[in-house]
């Protein structure tokens, strides 16, 4: 969305940007020498790390996402009138410019947790989509013990649960490797498999306990970088002649064994009885408890379509549908339901009155019924980003109505994600139901688009 609203603004203006990204799907439109040569000036609105010492010598604004998204312009303007600091990168020491102030130690880990989850979703999301596939034998078809058994669905099962099985461990790596870079990374991915080293058959008496799970892995994660800094402390004495064995022996060998030690006797008890408590919590909603509860972690998923909110509940879902195993997840089909509507709802709307779309955005509109039953909820992102104040009510509205039906009709996923495919496959329990929250949902959503895109241009009349 901040990319969209920084090349809206700035062709408005009438100036020429390039707007490279760094999502899921990796670095687009990247930056070439020359682009940064010619720029008048650098805005890195991000809430991860970015390569920032290409910059160097450049003035540049450092800020967060949300300020690309909500104000563009200022930070243009600020580029224009000169009055971005330059950015000074000299080998290994950086002078942040002024503009990004002191980052607090919330803002740090939460670039390093974005860090994580950013690498850790599209494990996720493979490994959901392919468990789902399999599903379509019937839901038991991947076991050959099984009546139902299936060669395709065994495969697709076992790929699955490989992408799948590496979500905490990349999750604690990537944490692990924005705080302390390799060393952490490797230190990390220990820490995560500790998190339940089921993932990987593992067994002995040292891993007879509660698996941590997403909590014990998050903290792995931030544990790993932390043991790396210390490490770095202790060995500063050594000469620097040594310090190319530091990263490559050193570290990984004791960082390794100090997480593993801690992982095992004093991390994954504590938080293994966190993960079942919130389990108990959540199964002893009834009613108007799993009403409100659907409706907030559904509508989390409609806020930034892809940002840190939508990350934040799709992570929770896929955490609790990991941790119950085969009975699956109600919140998990609350998530997933929440990111179908916002797609669905622009393409019902456009259906319906596609003149509340600008002309350029129509054949777009429609194609988010494909991205929409597909679970894609950033197909919502150029159209909310086109007029944010008008758009994300609704699809929050409407898609936090549809999380909260999906938990009344008590709907429950097996799958982390899959959208249609879930559903059409049995992952979803009480599927019939299911659809029709989608559907009440998405029809909502459209009205109140229409509603609000319709009254948006009366008013600027």
């Amino acid at each position: 969305m901040a990319a969209e609203k920084i090349k809206e603004t700035a062709k408005e203006m009438g100036l020429e940007v390039k707007v490279e990204t760094n999502g899921q799907i990796g670095i687009e439109n990247k930056l070439t020498k020359d682009d940064i040569n010619r720029a008048t000036g650098v805005i890195v609105a991000a809430d991860k790390k970015v390569e920032t010492a290409r910059f160097a010598g450049k003035p540049t604004i450092i800020t967060k996402v949300a300020d690309g998204i909500n104000k563009p312009q200022e930070l243009i303007q600020t580029i224009l009138d000169s009055e971005a600091p330059i950015y000074i990168h000299d080998g290994a020491n950086e002078k942040i410019p002024d503009n990004t102030g002191d980052e607090t130690v919330w803002r740090k880990a939460y670039k390093h947790l974005m860090e994580g989850v950013s690498n850790m979703l599209p494990f996720v999301v493979a490994g959901g989509i392919l468990i789902a596939l399999s599903f379509f034998w019937g839901i038991n078809a991947f076991d050959p013990k099984d009546p139902s058994y299936n060669k395709v669905a065994e495969v697709l099962f076992y790929f699955g649960k490989i992408s799948f099985s590496m979500m905490l461990p990349i999750l604690a790596g990537f944490i692990g490797r924005s705080i302390a870079d390799r060393p952490g990374f490797i230190v990390g991915m220990i820490g995560g498999i500790l998190a339940d080293p089921s993932i990987l058959g593992l067994k002995s008496d040292l891993l007879a306990y509660m698996p941590s799970g997403f909590l014990g892995a998050l903290v792995a994660g931030f544990l790993a970088g932390g043991i790396i800094q210390v490490l770095k402390a202790a060995f500063s004495w050594m000469p620097r002649s040594l310090d190319g064995i530091k990263p490559i022996f050193l570290f990984p060998i004791l960082g390794s064994l100090i997480m593993g030690l801690l992982m095992i006797y004093v991390i994954n008890a504590p938080m293994a009885s966190v993960m079942e408590g919130l389990k108990h919590f959540i199964e002893s909603l009834n009613g108007s408890g799993k009403f409100v509860l659907g409706f907030v972690v559904a509508s989390m998923m409609a806020i930034d379509m892809g940002g840190p909110i939508n990350k934040a509940s799709y992570v929770t879902g896929t955490a609790l549908v990991t941790a119950a195993g085969t009975a699956g997840s109600d919140v998990m089909a609350a998530v997933m339901i929440g990111g179908m509507v916002p797609p669905l709802a622009i393409a019902v709307s456009a259906t319906i009155n596609k003149n509340i779309w600008p002309t350029s955005q129509r054949s777009g509109a429609l194609v988010n019924y494909v991205i929409g039953l597909s679970f894609i909820t950033e197909g919502a992102i150029p159209f909310a980003a086109s007029n944010p104040a008008r758009v994300i009510p609704p699809l929050f509205i409407s898609s936090g109505v549809a999380g909260a039906l999906s938990m009344t009709f008590g709907a429950v996923s097996k799958a982390p994600h899959g959208g249609i495919f879930a559903i059409i496959a049995g992952a979803v329990s009480n599927w019939q139901m299911y659809l029709l929250a989608l559907i009440i949902a998405s029809i909502l959503g459209a009205v109140l688009l229409i509603v609000s895109l319709s009254y948006g241009k009366k008013t600027e009349k």
